[in-house]
């Protein structure tokens, strides 16, 4: 039997070409992925989410092959339609969202944006960006979001066969020895110069200030899944950021780094499967 997983589909959204892999039927959850994966980073949590009852689909953000390269850097705006745009693709009126780093990011961009198609929001490793004030620790933990925008750095952090992703995993994720299969993916959609190039995008098009979006307050259930050793955020951020929900808030503690739904899966899964249940 051939793997579902293993060649992605492709639906059109808000202008682009998605790629995605799907399992299930029932109420739809969109996967999100962040920065450095892609949608291979929930292929262990897609039939579990199917087995209880719903239709799990993981994206490849914008720009990440197989999805198609935008012809400009990519904004929280941008991010926000096209997750609502997916919802209608899929044919939902409404779903769960669940997004990792730049996922996360999309997920509150779309519920602020449209939070009549939005059921629950989960968020992994990013808290809501209004939410808390950063220390100098803090910043300098998220330094990347300067170093990022500059012109060399999509060409140096592939340089030397991908050593600045390996360095980026493990200041994220200290505990995590990540593997080269957990890699593989992200190396391959990194090797193409134009999934590259909009990668880094999303960094260049960051402003200093936080957008008006990003700045709403959020109207859906939202459960945020936090790294207890996240080397790019801190814990605290996640509580400090509770005043940003009009309704129910939850922060759930997972051991790991920034990749929790990676660094421990079996965990991860019961416990979203526990959410999505509730």
């Amino acid at each position: 039997m051939s793997n579902p997983l293993a060649m992605p589909q492709l639906i059109d959204a808000n202008g682009l070409q998605f790629g995605y892999h799907t399992l299930g039927d029932g109420p739809l959850v969109l996967f999100l992925h962040g920065f450095p994966d892609t949608a291979k980073a929930w292929d262990h949590v897609l039939a579990p989410t199917a087995e209880a009852g719903f239709r799990a689909v993981a994206v490849y953000m914008r720009g990440y092959s197989p999805t198609s390269i935008p012809t400009k850097d990519t904004t929280t705006e941008d991010l926000a339609t096209d997750v609502l745009s997916l919802v209608d693709a899929f044919g939902a009126d409404r779903a769960t969202i669940v997004g990792h780093d730049w996922g996360a990011a999309a997920a509150y961009g779309a519920t602020a944006m449209d939070p009549s198609k939005i059921d629950r929001l989960i968020t992994v490793a990013l808290p809501h960006p209004a939410g808390f004030r950063p220390s100098a620790l803090d910043l300098w933990r998220a330094r990347h979001f300067l170093t990022f925008k500059r012109k060399s750095a999509p060409s140096k952090f592939v340089a030397d066969d991908f050593a600045g992703l390996r360095k980026i995993y493990k200041r994220w994720s200290p505990e995590w020895e990540v593997t080269e299969h957990e890699l593989a993916d992200i190396k391959r959609c990194l090797s193409n110069p134009a999934s590259l190039h909009a990668i880094f995008g999303y960094y260049r098009a960051l402003e200093r200030k936080t957008s008006d979006l990003m700045r709403k307050r959020i109207e859906a259930p939202t459960t945020a899944f936090a790294g207890r050793s996240d080397g790019a955020v801190p814990l605290q951020a996640f509580t400090e950021a509770a005043s940003r929900f009009f309704g129910s808030y939850e922060v759930i503690e997972m051991p790991g780094g920034h990749f929790p739904h990676r660094e421990d899966p079996d965990v991860f899964v019961e416990r979203l499967i526990g959410v999505l249940a509730a």
